[in-house]
């Protein structure tokens, strides 16, 4: 991007022809241009940053400080990359041109930022002093040098766009695994039913025997029905987890579901000598739940964390609520996630456990969405994890009329 003599520039070439009050009218303008300029930046969704040669921050608008974090005042000056952890200057400015990069950053907040990086470049002063006053004029034309100085940069926040991709190929995956799920349904569940009848006739004829082998047959009997049993389960909780049924929704306390949840794993909490502490906000408003739904969701949430803590940890279970959703949220001290497997989390079959299934996370999130909710996730390795649910109380509708609708009755604005 190439600047002419500008304003600035001219003035700076008749600074011996004029006086101190001009002088000082002059300043005044440039004072209220820069003014306006900034109140123009500032106004601009998309962050802008410039910078020196070097990647010195030489300015920022108000969408850069939040986008990154920044204090805009204390970030001039310093290296656009320091202020950045993670950043490659040299990776998008080594080609001497325009570049256009996404990048993932994970402070103030995670996002998807899509960085367009042109360089400046400024014709010299003696450059534009002896420009001619017509170059059109043939012969009239001085080649012209430039000299860059420095990069301006335009990020765009590209989050909500990139996880709307991300849905649409996660609804494309389901809708072939669905396809899928009827037949390896039919085509599992009919083995699975013969294999139990053969297994109670083998059960029949085996209690018939007064011998050690018929305890040892049995045995084997109880080790194979419990192997299809797990398989029946599998296939079940893969079809739960692409094709839940609708939610049968009633008002319901919140509260109610997440200690039923915890009851149930009573037996569980005492052999693990497990601490499980609740802090539930009285004031919650009712949901509309399937509450048989929610409580699958809390037991699936509740087992996890069990299982990545194992024995004398300490699951924290929090109830809250802002201005427009409840939150609950379960606080772990197990050994936590990797950036990858966090990465991974809601694969269809992806598990780090030896006989896990992959599914847990996946039903949990497709139950919380089915509520229209949402579902986050939190973790460093080593350093338990953090799951938190989402559920609206109130539905917010907007809208915005033309000018001169004839019927101003209309004209409402509603929280339901």
């Amino acid at each position: 991007m190439a600047m002419k003599a500008g304003f600035l520039e001219k003035l700076i070439g008749r600074l011996g022809k004029i006086g101190p009050e001009e002088v000082q009218n002059y300043l005044l303008r440039l004072a209220q241009e820069k003014g306006f300029l900034e109140t123009v930046f500032n106004a601009i969704q998309e962050g802008i940053v410039v910078t020196d040669s070097s990647g010195r921050i030489t300015y920022l608008n108000d969408a850069a400080c939040e986008l990154f974090g920044l204090d805009g005042e204390g970030s001039i000056g310093k290296q656009l990359d320091e202020r950045v952890g993670g950043l490659d200057w040299n990776a998008l400015t080594h080609s001497g041109g325009p570049v256009t990069r996404d990048l993932e950053i994970f402070y103030p907040r995670n996002r998807f930022i899509n960085f367009y990086i042109v360089p400046l470049v400024i014709e010299p002063r003696d450059a534009a002093a002896t420009e001619p006053d017509n170059p059109d004029q043939p012969g009239s034309a001085i080649p012209v040098t430039t000299e860059q100085v420095g990069y301006a940069i335009i990020m765009r926040d590209i989050t909500e766009s990139r996880r709307t991709a991300e849905k649409t190929i996660e609804s494309e995956r389901l809708n072939a695994l669905t396809l899928l799920a009827a037949g390896v349904a039919h085509e599992l569940g009919n083995p699975l039913n013969s294999l139990n009848i053969h297994l109670q006739l083998m059960e029949r004829q085996t209690r018939k025997l007064k011998s050690k082998a018929s305890d040892e047959l049995q045995h084997s009997i109880e080790i194979a029905r419990g192997e299809i049993n797990r398989l029946d389960s599998i296939v079940t909780q893969f079809l739960r987890a692409i094709r839940p049924s609708r939610p049968q929704l009633q008002p319901e306390n919140i509260n109610a579901i997440v200690e039923e949840a915890v009851r149930f794993f009573s037996a569980e909490i005492e052999a693990r000598d497990i601490v499980v502490e609740t802090e539930l906000r009285s004031d919650l408003p009712l949901l509309q739940l399937d509450r048989n739904q929610m409580k699958q969701a809390f037991y699936n949430v509740i087992k996890n964390s069990f299982e990545a803590m194992r024995r004398r940890g300490i699951l924290r279970i929090r109830t809250d609520m802002d201005e427009s959703h409840v939150r609950v949220s379960f606080i772990d001290t197990g050994g936590g996630m990797s950036a990858e497997t966090l990465s991974h989390v809601f694969e269809p079959y992806y598990t780090t456990k030896e006989s896990g299934t992959g599914l847990g996370l996946l039903i949990v999130r497709r139950i919380v969405r089915e509520h229209g909710g949402e579902l986050a996730i939190e973790s460093t390795e080593g350093k338990g994890l953090t799951l938190t649910i989402r559920l609206p109380f109130k539905e917010q509708r907007v809208r915005m009329l033309e000018a001169g609708d004839r019927n101003p009755g209309d004209a409402e604005t509603r929280a339901n």
